[in-house]
């Protein structure tokens, strides 16, 4: 194993920000249960009302519309349901539609029933099939309830933005609720809750540099909101029972303003994506690119070297000092052929690999890329020579 290494798997998980860590240190000092009435409680109770605001900010949103979970795939959980509420009143929700191309957490359907869930296609380039949506909203069965549409704002493998404000256009039309699972996008493109016209967002800590174990979704208004996944004490304001997580909590609303600042920056990350793709295209100029053709998050590219399994050049990486994904991070130890291909029509059998990078990544860590993939490349040619 190399020395040296080499970090671009921010996709994965974003590296743990200073200012993350110095809240969370601040945080483990406070031992009052954020629910107490006393002096210690309530000083718990300000940090975790802090936090809150910084991570609606993050999203132009209202900070009582925050609520805290365990991570992404609760807040998930706890949306993709068919009970809701609006006010005491009990509001239902018939069938619920998601993209082929989704995070796991969204295909499975959250606590709808199987064939309640229908999955909507995407192009070769990654983007949702939006005809295909609005026939299947029309063709929604509004005696079975509302509608429901989940989909990622932005693709965690081919780092594809999808058209947010025409997918929430088509929703609003069918008389839909639209979740975004914000998770990949946050703190990568300018997210803002008052204009794209998503109904909720799920947004997690670890993709930003703040801790893991830690997510929430924030909702557009009070209305309606989801039978609750967690009941408990009350907390969250009943949407998600249980003690908060003060420490995760602080790390995540440090994180968030570190987020929202660092969209200026964007454009630097975006340059160093570049580089990468060239030195790619230079060194494998029969590279395929996948998501090319539709608007990407800046911090991400993903391809596959011609007749090299990506699990097998993973390793290679790996053992060279770089760190990287061969698709996406979904389970433990978990490296398989890429869902996200295969909904873009193209044979996923030998996969893919992603790159995925952010404002720290250094130009070492570029030049231990290109070394690690000049390696690769010439044991290639060794080995078709051979052939």
């Amino acid at each position: 194993m190399a020395a040296e290494r080499a970090y671009l798997d921010y996709n994965a998980s974003a590296p743990l920000l200073d200012a993350a860590r110095a809240a969370m240190v601040v945080a483990l000092d406070v031992a009052a249960n954020p629910s107490s009435v006393h002096s210690e409680g309530r000083m718990a109770r300000r940090m975790i009302e802090d936090a809150r605001r910084y991570v609606a900010a993050l999203v132009n949103a209202r900070p009582e519309h925050v609520v805290f979970t365990s991570g992404a795939t609760e807040a998930a959980s706890t949306l993709l349901a068919p009970d809701w509420k609006m006010g005491r009143s009990a509001v239902r929700l018939g069938h619920l539609y998601v993209c082929t191309a989704d995070h796991p957490c969204l295909l499975n359907g959250g606590r709808f029933a199987p064939e309640h869930v229908s999955r909507i296609g995407v192009g070769a380039d990654g983007v949702i099939d939006l005809d295909a949506l609005a026939a299947a909203l029309t063709a929604h069965d509004k005696a079975s309830g509302l509608p429901l549409v989940a989909v990622h704002a932005a693709n965690n493998e081919t780092g594809v933005i999808q058209p947010i404000e025409k997918i929430a256009q088509a929703v609003k039309v069918a008389g839909g609720i639209l979740v975004l699972d914000a998770v990949q996008a946050a703190g990568r493109i300018p997210l803002d809750m008052s204009k794209f016209c998503a109904d909720y967002l799920i947004l997690s800590s670890h993709k930003i540099g703040g801790p893991k174990g830690i997510g929430a979704l924030v909702a557009a208004g009070d209305l309606m909101m989801p039978s609750p996944l967690v009941s408990g004490g009350g907390q969250e304001k009943g949407h998600r029972g249980g003690t908060e997580n003060l420490v995760g909590i602080a790390g995540f609303g440090a994180a968030a303003s570190q987020a929202l600042a660092g969209l200026s920056d964007i454009g630097a990350v975006a340059e160093k994506r570049s580089q990468i793709e060239t030195v790619v295209a230079q060194l494998v100029p029969d590279a395929e690119f996948f998501g090319g053709a539709a608007p990407r998050l800046a911090n991400t590219t993903f391809f596959a070297i011609p007749g090299v399994k990506a699990e097998t050049a993973q390793i290679a990486f790996d053992l060279a000092g770089v760190a990287l994904s061969a698709g996406s991070a979904c389970s433990s130890g978990k490296v398989g052929p890429s869902h996200v291909l295969k909904a873009m029509g193209y044979d996923e059998s030998h996969g893919a690999l992603r790159v995925s990078i952010g404002q720290a990544t250094s130009a070492r860590d570029l030049e231990l890329f290109r070394d690690a993939l000049a390696g690769i490349a010439a044991r290639r040619a060794n080995r078709d020579k051979a052939a």
